[in-house]
């Protein structure tokens, strides 16, 4: 289960966008906690603390302790360009709140697996499933074997064992995490495609070459006269 984390923040004074792009110059994300019906809190965090706290990898299913509230994180933004986090929504919850969470999925002993010696492909459907439990068993993973598994074999979230009270938050279809296709073998068809397209650059590298040389040797024949 993922642990409990706690980040020093600190309530903001002033709102919008002046206040936030001032805070950001200072190394610090603009947040707010809301929820429980109760008012918006906004608060600012050191970006330092919270750019270690999203290398976990778990801070989307991690309990984060902020401004003396119990809350789990709902959505980080960053920047387009420079990818640093520019503002955090915390959602306020109670110790044992059942909340709906994202958990991110790993697939192990794929070395054991039938469909790897013959060349087979995982094709991860979705790496995450949105799970459905209390806000003190969240876990901080759903781990998939793959043990056994041949190409051709598909994996719903029915063959997948989930902690003692987390279910998934669909439970009306039995919808695929994974699937195992064969090796991708080149056709004839991809193979004279690829023939055609090596000619076609071929000869556009000799014209640009030919070119070239003419260029060149007009340059030479303005040089003598």
């Amino acid at each position: 289960m993922s642990d409990q984390m706690t980040l020093a923040a600190e309530t903001r004074d002033r709102v919008g966008k002046g206040a936030s792009r001032a805070l950001r110059r200072d190394g610090r994300v603009p947040a707010v906690i809301y929820g429980q019906n109760r008012e918006p809190t906004a608060i600012h965090l050191e970006e330092k603390a919270l750019n270690k706290a999203l290398a976990t990898g778990h801070f989307m299913t991690t309990v984060v302790m902020v401004a003396g509230q119990r809350t789990l994180p709902k959505d980080v933004a960053f920047h387009p360009v420079s990818d640093r986090p520019i503002h955090v929504d915390f959602l306020r919850i109670s110790e044992h709140a059942t909340v709906t969470v994202s958990v991110p999925v790993v697939f192990a002993d794929e070395e054991e697996s039938d469909y790897l010696k013959r060349g087979g492909v995982l094709n991860i459907v979705r790496h995450e499933i949105e799970l459905v439990c209390d806000a003190a068993e969240i876990p901080s993973d759903i781990t998939i074997s793959l043990k056994g598994r041949a190409i051709g074999d598909s994996i719903h979230i029915s063959n997948v064992t989930l902690p003692e009270g987390v279910h998934p938050s669909v439970e009306d279809r039995d919808f695929t995490i994974a699937t195992i296709v064969p090796p991708t073998v080149p056709t004839v068809e991809d193979e004279a495609l690829e023939a055609e397209v090596a000619e076609a650059q071929s000869a556009e590298a000799a014209a640009e070459a030919a070119e070239t040389e003419g260029d060149d040797a007009a340059e030479d024949d303005t040089a003598e006269s």
